[in-house]
């Protein structure tokens, strides 16, 4: 039997690289008082298993009953799977292309998987659980609206803080939402996140009984305690600026090198390079870049805007490498 592996941007089994353009968390780094709180985070003692300050914290005028504490988004991915199994769901539908994680939770667990591409391809023959993600990884693009689904639906809005443009568009009545804040605040190494359920259900029951004790770390909980905190929302819309700048900059340079590109909504895009080694050249120059071949889409990879400085670094990497095979 061969396990199911997922296959992700960011670090890999090779020297460090000096530019990373694999990965779409924010290069900005995280506001400085929610850094300084995560690392005062107490590490001496147990967080309370129920968290039940935090989840009253990140309810607000909600119910903190369907507020379920994750260890990120991709154990939230998983937990929710197995409950929508355990609650009666056969079938699995997700975004094709899309984060992987959520059709190999699904085939884990033997469960039929469904790719779609637009809502209107969504057609359940079965009780089916529903991966919404808002905006889209790898693409960033957003649909306009989403119609209602006879279905257990869940947003994954990982990447709603990183929207560049336009708006969020509705949910559809009774969906779930999965918040995965630590992209957005460049803290990718804390595994935190949580679930919004839209009630006490059958599947609530089960994603609630099915999460490990103390899920979140020390650090998890003071990241996601200080997630609503109006400091933090004020830092991270300054940030949404300065990216809108770097995105803006760096395609009109990627478009100076012949780069085909999609459109985005935020802060990371698909584009085709002239060549298909591109990748593996970049990466003898320490950049990375993430092949979307695990997506489907042979040919292309997913940058995400950087700084100036590693902005700088890719095109005159790309420059030397044309020149090398000139």
């Amino acid at each position: 039997m061969t396990p199911l592996q997922a296959e992700h941007g960011g670090p890999d089994d090779g020297p460090p690289a000096l530019h990373d353009f694999s990965t779409n968390a924010s290069p900005l780094g995280p506001p400085p008082a929610l850094l300084r709180a995560v690392q005062a985070a107490d590490r001496t003692r147990y967080p309370d298993p129920g968290y039940r300050v935090l989840r009253r914290r990140l309810a607000g005028d909600g119910e903190a009953n369907l507020i379920l504490p994750t260890a990120g988004g991709a154990e939230g991915i998983r937990r929710l799977t197995l409950a929508a199994m355990l609650a009666g769901r056969r079938e699995v539908w997700v975004p094709q292309p899309g984060f992987g994680d959520y059709a190999l939770a699904a085939r884990a667990l033997g469960l039929t998987v469904k790719p779609y591409a637009t809502p209107a391809d969504i057609r359940p023959a079965a009780p089916a659980l529903v991966w919404i993600c808002e905006p889209a990884n790898p693409t960033g693009e957003s649909h306009a609206d989403w119609p209602a689904l006879d279905a257990l639906v869940v947003v994954d809005r990982a990447y709603e803080p990183l929207r560049l443009s336009g708006d969020a568009p509705a949910l559809p009545p009774g969906a779930w939402q999965l918040i995965c804040p630590n992209k957005a605040l460049g803290l990718t190494g804390i595994r935190a996140g949580y679930i919004v359920a839209s009630a006490a259900d059958e599947a609530w029951c089960h994603a609630l009984s099915l999460a490990p004790s103390w899920v979140l770390s020390a650090e998890g909980v003071a990241m996601l305690m200080h997630w609503p905190e109006a400091d933090t929302q004020a830092w991270l819309a300054d940030a949404r600026a300065e990216l809108r700048r770097w995105t803006t900059s760096q395609r009109a340079m990627l478009a100076d090198v012949d780069w085909l590109q999609r459109p985005s909504s935020t802060n990371f895009w698909l584009a085709r390079p002239p060549r298909p080694d591109i990748g593996l050249r970049l990466r003898e120059h320490g950049i990375r870049v993430r092949d979307a071949a695990s997506f489907g889409l042979d040919g292309w990879v997913r940058v995400s805007a950087q700084p100036p400085v590693a902005q700088q670094a890719l095109q005159e990497a790309l420059l030397e490498i044309e020149g090398e095979d000139s």
